[in-house]
């Protein structure tokens, strides 16, 4: 939603706008509420960074919570000025991030160790050239969902074949937090016109922001609960303040 209130950052030149009315709030911030929503992105990814290096996981862990920590960041930066160079520093860095999500997921069952990050390494560089000479628009949206898709039937997999009950409840976590994170992101796009004239706006696409920050810490854990017991490093999931779960392991002294 575009408006004549001064701002520090010049004319909007992203591609997308949400349904939050800009500079309402600061002359340096274009969109307060879907920026400010990006800090507990930050703070989950955080938590998981800390419990990655602390138990010592396999250093594609640690560069999969840093990646949440980057995006949340550019989004924020994005939501902040609505430029369309900031708006590419977000949109690149979700799909850099959801081909290292292919990785770890498909990875252990990959015969050729090389070719997987081979292929996933030129196809994200591929795609960050690509995208800084051309606005994808909708194609960008569609492939970015293509490439979540990609990620289910595997990730199922993992799921069926989990017993810890403990474990199970963070991936119907997960798909709970995308499913009612999808319905904020649609009816903010979609329904925005009525949602303007309603005396208090919900900010479906902070609440998508939040919820995405859940679903990444959810995600991590569940990731990281199969790879230990891929890794037979006995895992279980323990929670953190009464609330936030995270996988503690017993790694034999061998390894």
């Amino acid at each position: 939603m575009a408006d004549d209130i001064s701002n520090f950052w010049g004319p909007v030149t992203s591609t997308k706008e949400w349904c939050e009315l800009n500079y309402a709030r600061s002359s340096y911030i274009a969109e307060f509420f879907n920026t400010i929503s990006n800090v507990p992105c930050i703070i989950l990814a955080l938590i998981g960074l800390v419990n990655a290096l602390r138990q010592r996981f396999e250093k594609r862990f640690s560069i999969l919570h840093m990646s949440n920590i980057i995006l949340a960041i550019g989004s924020m930066i994005y939501h902040a000025t609505l430029r369309q160079m900031q708006q590419q520093g977000d949109e690149t860095p979700m799909v850099w991030e959801m081909l290292l999500y292919i990785y770890i997921i498909y990875s252990p069952d990959w015969h050729y160790k090389s070719t997987m990050p081979t292929f996933l390494f030129l196809y994200g560089a591929a795609f960050a050239i690509l995208h800084s000479q051309i606005r994808f628009g909708i194609g960008f949206m569609l492939h970015y969902a293509l490439l979540c898709l990609l990620c289910i039937p595997r990730t199922y997999k993992y799921y069926i074949h989990t017993e810890d009950r403990s474990a199970k409840q963070l991936a119907k976590l997960y798909v709970a937090t995308l499913l009612v994170g999808a319905v904020c992101w649609l009816c903010d796009r979609l329904f925005c016109k009525d949602i303007s004239r309603w005396y208090f706006n919900p900010q479906g696409h902070a609440l998508w922001h939040v919820l995405m920050g859940f679903n990444a810490y959810f995600t991590n854990t569940f990731l990281m609960y199969c790879r230990a017991q891929q890794r037979e490093w006995n895992p279980k999931i323990k929670h953190c303040l009464g609330f936030f779960p995270y996988v503690k392991i017993h790694k034999l002294k061998a390894q």
